[in-house]
């Protein structure tokens, strides 16, 4: 099987020195050469490589509160336009319960649309923030299209961004995006509007899970170190499956900080029994390297030939599907993690599409 991938450049102009954490400003790991060694080794290994589109705002606003929209669209000018402020959007008031006006002035939206002091907005962070869901749209309108997988080199990543908040390095949510392009596209197609989202980030997909908490056409998977000792601290716990029309259809696997590698390809294999039980048309993947026993977070234990074996699992689903880069932040071994978990999951897609053809 031969991978098809998509990026664009801007992804890279969103560029935070720090962010706040511990009580302090430290530097910001979520850089753009995550993005960028990401496509070498994509170019590399012979991917078809296509420059994302421009395709508007439709797509984010499928996901995204018209007031998020437009104060990410203008934070950053408004912010820096204002006497004594600082050069990158950082807010110091919150919302609270009992609080619910919305302010006009910046420093106040700045704290309504914030779950957390680790997204900071620079100059270039609208740009790399719309050229990431544009990257997202363009690899779900491939699937729908009928590509069987696709890797979406998105950054900044997306999936702890809610409708109307960002955080957790996050502005607008990817994988989210991506999931209603491909509802949309399968509804106008006759075919059925269901998918399915995987998260495999160490950290729990809180935004993603918020979007489509009380839906039944999308099915949210999240495996994850336990919030109770990790971020995002406030969701991901067993115990959380949604609401109305979407209880049952949001399912939660914590996992103890440190966890093996056997015990999270346990895990996994029980997440995507329920994946194939739920019969969607089509998977999304929040593609989280930060499982990673190397990465600086520590938060699960999963080796480099590890990551082909979670590959060739997801893989062995057969479903179209839709690889969304969410973290990852060992950069240095960033490709040989991407290039593991590809190995194993075009080896085990190309033999289930052999089996099922």
């Amino acid at each position: 099987m031969t991978l098809r991938a998509v990026h664009h450049p801007d992804v890279e102009r969103h560029h935070p020195e720090a962010f706040f954490k511990r009580g302090q400003m430290v530097p910001m790991p979520e850089l753009p050469r995550r993005a960028r060694a990401a496509v070498e080794l994509l170019a590399a290994r012979g991917a078809a490589l296509d420059i994302a589109p421009d395709y508007g705002p439709a797509p984010r606003a499928a996901v995204h509160t018209p007031e998020l929209l437009a104060y990410l669209e203008t934070a950053h000018a408004r912010w820096t336009a204002r006497p004594g402020f600082s050069d990158v959007v950082i807010p110091n008031v919150f919302q609270g319960p009992g609080m619910g006006g919305y302010p006009t002035d910046v420093l106040g939206q700045a704290g309504y649309h914030a779950s957390d002091l680790s997204a900071p907005i620079c100059a270039g962070t609208w740009a790399a923030a719309t050229a990431a869901a544009n990257v997202a749209t363009h690899g779900a309108r491939l699937v729908a299209a009928g590509e069987r997988a696709v890797y979406a080199a998105c950054r900044p990543p997306g999936h702890h961004a809610s409708r109307d908040r960002i955080g957790g390095f996050c502005f607008l949510n990817n994988a989210a995006i991506a999931a209603e392009e491909m509802l949309a596209l399968f509804a106008a197609q006759g075919r059925r509007p269901r998918v399915a989202i995987l998260d495999v980030d160490a950290h729990h997909g809180n935004g993603t899970q918020e979007i489509f908490w009380e839906r039944e056409d999308v099915y949210f998977v999240s495996l994850h170190a336990d919030p109770a000792e990790f971020y995002p601290y406030l969701a991901g716990y067993r115990g959380e499956v949604g609401e109305g029309r979407g209880r049952g259809y949001t399912r939660n696997y914590p996992l103890p900080l440190g966890t093996s590698e056997a015990d999270y390809l346990a895990a996994l294999a029980d997440a995507l029994g329920l994946i194939r039980a739920y019969g969607p048309t089509a998977l999304v993947v929040s593609l989280g390297f930060d499982i990673y026993e190397g990465d600086p977070y520590r938060g699960l234990k999963v080796s480099t030939p590890g990551f082909a074996r979670v590959g060739a699992a997801i893989a062995a689903l057969g479903l179209p599907t839709l690889l969304v880069q969410e973290g990852g932040y060992a950069i240095d071994d960033l490709q040989a993690n991407l290039a593991s978990f590809l190995d194993g999951f075009e080896a085990a897609h190309t033999e289930g599409n052999d089996t099922h053809g």
